[in-house]
């Protein structure tokens, strides 16, 4: 696997962590019977986090692939907490406890009476949560470990050959270039003389004319 490609395989599994979290998410994960009433408990009611934090971290891929240096570690460090946010979620909301806690709310005349709850789990959807949050704490973990070998997104639209902004100084105990190829800037001197030769109503970018002295040379 090549530097280059292992970071785009990364995001992939960045995205297939975090989707089945935001379809768990919107799924329902109890639901509390009362008699003839019935009670749906979904997952933004049991694990209000889990949509937060997936979509937190597909923010942080992005910026991983787009930082370099500490901040990639930085922000894949966030990543793994997001993916552990993901499965402390998943756990919590998946209790009993909290669901017939909430469904009780939901319902308080049934409670009032008597009424005996029935509660019937789905628990595929807390399981899929939790996968998904392991696989983007893997992710943020891989980011930490082996995100410094990745080139960033900045690199990828540099010209070939485009130098930095000290490209044009030489080096240190190197000589500056001389000879016909070597630009040096126009001085003081020589642009007074063509503003004079426009004064006098001279062309100062054609030829001089044999036998016709030069403008900058008259005396004044």
């Amino acid at each position: 696997m090549t530097a280059g490609r292992e970071p785009w395989i990364w995001l992939g599994a960045c995205v297939a962590g975090a989707l089945p979290v935001l379809l768990a998410a919107g799924r329902d994960w109890f639901t509390v019977t009362y008699g003839t009433r019935q009670v749906a408990l979904s997952a933004a009611e049991l694990a209000p986090a889990l949509g937060p934090a997936a979509w937190a971290a597909l923010a942080a891929a992005v910026a991983v692939l787009a930082t370099g240096g500490l901040w990639r570690a930085v922000v894949g460090a966030v990543l793994a907490l997001c993916g552990a946010g993901v499965v402390a979620a998943s756990w919590w909301g998946s209790g009993t406890d909290a669901a017939l806690r909430l469904a009780a709310e939901r319902a308080p005349t049934a409670t009032a009476t008597g009424a005996v709850p029935h509660l019937v789990p789905a628990p595929a959807w807390p399981l899929v949560a939790g996968a998904g949050g392991v696989l983007l704490l893997a992710a943020g973990v891989a980011a930490v470990l082996r995100g410094g070998r990745w080139p960033g997104m900045s690199g990828r639209y540099d010209r070939p050959g485009t130098a930095g902004p000290g490209a044009g100084r030489p080096a240190p105990g190197s000589s500056a270039p001389s000879g016909p190829s070597a630009v040096s800037p126009p001085s003081a001197a020589s642009e007074r003389a063509l503003w004079d030769a426009i004064d006098e109503g001279t062309d100062p970018t054609a030829g001089p004319d044999p036998g016709t002295p030069d403008p900058a040379a008259r005396p004044r």
